[in-house]
Formats: structure tokens, sequence, C-alpha cells
């Protein structure tokens, strides 16, 4: 009784949490977008912290692969920041790309409801899903870039920001497994989606 009555609270918990990310969303994406000249390697760092968009893609990365194991634990989170510096080349070189915006809101839904639904698909379509999305996110902060008073701080800054958003994602997904089994993950894995269709609507 005890041991059910610590799920039901990690649960509860859990999904409040959750739910109080989701409500602050639309100020948290306000505060994303850089006022004036972004600065070095601090404000880098900050950068993606303070948008949901980017906060909630960055963490679903990490924590659809530990939903899934094995390699992917690993190679989902690193395949990511490498891509998405490409995306950012492409960006700071003003190449033309569209509906980036649009990409980036699908990213926060279809990887929120991979792990809604519990997704294993095979690792190359797992790693292409991971590469294209990593494009639109890269591109977007890279067409920053130029404005940065420290370009290469600035982008140092946000990529490791980037790897620490995603070992929480791994480090949440691994513990609530061990905890409380792999169906809990399904929670935040519907929150996110449901972030990302806002996103998308808005």
């Amino acid at each position: 009784m005890k041991k059910l009555a610590h799920r039901f609270w990690s649960v509860k918990s859990m999904a409040a949490t959750a739910g109080v990310f989701l409500i602050m969303a639309p100020g948290m994406a306000q505060a994303h977008i850089t006022q004036g000249g972004a600065g070095g390697l601090l404000q880098g760092f900050e950068h993606p912290l303070s948008g949901a968009d980017h906060l909630l893609a960055m963490f679903s990365v990490g924590l659809w692969g530990a939903q899934m194991g094995g390699r992917n634990v690993w190679t989902l989170p690193v395949t990511f920041p490498l891509i998405m510096v490409l995306g950012g080349v492409l960006g700071i070189a003003g190449f033309p790309l569209p509906a980036i915006e649009t990409g980036i809101a699908l990213s926060i839904l279809v990887l929120g409801a991979a792990i809604a639904f519990v997704w294993r698909p095979p690792e190359w379509l797992a790693l292409g899903i991971i590469g294209l999305f990593a494009i639109c996110h890269g591109y977007a902060h890279g067409a920053e870039l130029p404005a940065a008073s420290d370009p290469a701080d600035f982008a140092i800054g946000f990529v490791l920001a980037t790897g620490l958003i995603h070992l929480a994602g791994i480090g949440l997904g691994l513990g609530v497994q061990r905890a409380l089994g792999n169906s809990l993950l399904r929670v935040p894995g519907g929150l996110i989606a449901l972030g990302g269709l806002y996103f998308l609507v808005a």
C-alpha cells in the first residue's frame, strides 16, 4: 500500500510540474527572442534555457533516447548538437530554408508523441528524425549569431546548454524507468506533445 501511494504521488508530482511548465510556455517563448545584440558565452548558455520551444525539444531528445534504451541513450543526444551546428551554419549564411518555425513546433509535437506512444523505430530512422529537427533548431539560432558581440563564444555556450538539457532528459528518463517503470514516461511525453501542438497553432 505504501509503495502504491509512493507511485501515485510520483506521478501526480510529475504531472503537476509538467503542467506548470506548459502554462509558463508562452512567457518563456517571448523571453527566447533576443532583444538587441546577443552577447558571448554566458548569453549563449542562457539562450536555450529561456525558450520553451528549444527547451522542450532538447529535453525530449534525451528522454526519448532513455526510453528506447541501448545505444539510443547516447546516439540521439550526441547526434542532435552535431547536426544542429550544420543548421546553424546554414542560418548564418542566410541559406533559404522554408517553414523553420513550423519545423521547430513539429519537433516538440513529434518527439513528445513518440515518447507518449512508446515508439521505438529503427536507430537509423530515429537519427534521421532527430537530424531533421536539429537542422531547424540550429538554423533558427544560427540566424541570430551575426548579431552577437562574440559569435564563437555565443555558439559554444549554446551547444553546452543544449548538452545539459539532453542530460536532464536522460536522467529523468532513466530515473523514472528504474523507480516506477517505463510506461510512466508516457505522461511527460503527452504533456510535451501538447506543448508542441500549442506552438504549432500559435
